[in-house]
């Protein structure tokens, strides 16, 4: 908030398993009413939630304006003995049941990947995410095989955490990292082959969508970004909760913009692979959850 902005009032609005979150009506210092969302957050994982959110509002709105709701602050705060996080973005009412226009939302989605280049040509990003509380390693990497590699091992291990070991998820997983990775990916870089780090939303499900009430826009929410492979955006639509993006309208109208990367026969291949992502971020965050069979 801008110096002199004055908070009026604040109430619990919205839903999370993970954090608190309110609607914080102000006045700005020029006397005009703000509404915004503020989200808080302690213990594990605090931090890159609200630091890492706050990056990726800010990069996706750099590439596609009013996508996301824009973002105002991050911080900390102690609260007695605790050590409070929050992130601070602008107020949306949006309806969070209606399905998301498949050609002008597929049309977002495709220009974020398309001109959200990483800075450096690698991918990875700049700060550290968090799907639900479970922090991303994005430390830069030339290889995407590489770079997927880091993402897939940090949810094992955090779903082993929560869960405990078993011997035959674990034998698979290591199959996936020394054969299926370097095969299903590297090759996308290998015999000429290029892909680009595309900037992606990192959580793009139905429960982090919603339709502006007063705009009928699409807004998507709850990024946690890195510079990856496009495709990895959609491993979630193949998951068991998705509803609305089982629907192949929505990845035909995409791939008009963007067609699978090379080889494109392997494009559902590719995205089996990218969907134990979500699954295992389910599973580890869940414990119990069916996700770990999956």
């Amino acid at each position: 908030m801008s110096q002199g902005t004055r908070v009026l009032a604040a109430e619990s609005s919205g839903v999370s398993a993970w954090t608190k979150t309110a609607k914080v009506e102000a006045l700005l210092p020029d006397g005009s009413p703000k509404r915004y969302f503020l989200k808080c957050a302690s213990g594990r994982g605090a931090r890159p939630l609200c630091e890492g959110e706050y990056h990726s509002a800010l990069a996706i709105d750099q590439v596609v304006p009013q996508m996301v709701p824009k973002a105002a602050g991050w911080g900390q705060y102690r609260d007695g003995e605790a050590e409070i996080y929050f992130y601070l973005s602008d107020f949306h009412d949006l309806d969070l049941s209606a399905p998301p226009e498949p050609v002008n939302f597929t049309a977002q989605i495709a220009e974020l990947h398309k001109n959200g280049t990483s800075p450096n040509g690698m991918f990875g990003f700049p700060v550290p995410t968090v799907i639900g509380i479970l922090e991303h390693t994005v430390t830069w990497e030339k290889s995407w095989a590489k770079s997927f590699t880091h993402l897939l091992k940090d949810v094992l291990r955090y779903d082993t955490e929560t869960n405990g070991p078993w011997l035959e998820l674990e034998a698979a997983s290591n199959q996936l990292i020394d054969v299926v990775i370097p095969r299903l990916l590297g090759v996308l870089q290998s015999d000429g082959r290029e892909i680009k780090p595309a900037l992606i939303h990192g959580d793009l499900w139905e429960q982090n969508i919603g339709v502006d009430m007063e705009t009928g826009e699409t807004v998507v929410f709850d990024p946690g970004s890195t510079y990856a492979h496009n495709e990895m955006e959609f491993g979630t639509w193949r998951c068991s909760w998705a509803f609305h993006f089982k629907n192949p309208v929505y990845m035909r109208m995409y791939q008009r913009h963007i067609e699978p990367s090379e080889p494109a026969e392997e494009w559902d291949d590719r995205n089996r692979l990218y969907s134990l992502h979500p699954y295992l971020t389910d599973s580890a965050g869940h414990p119990g959850s069916t996700s770990r069979a999956m």
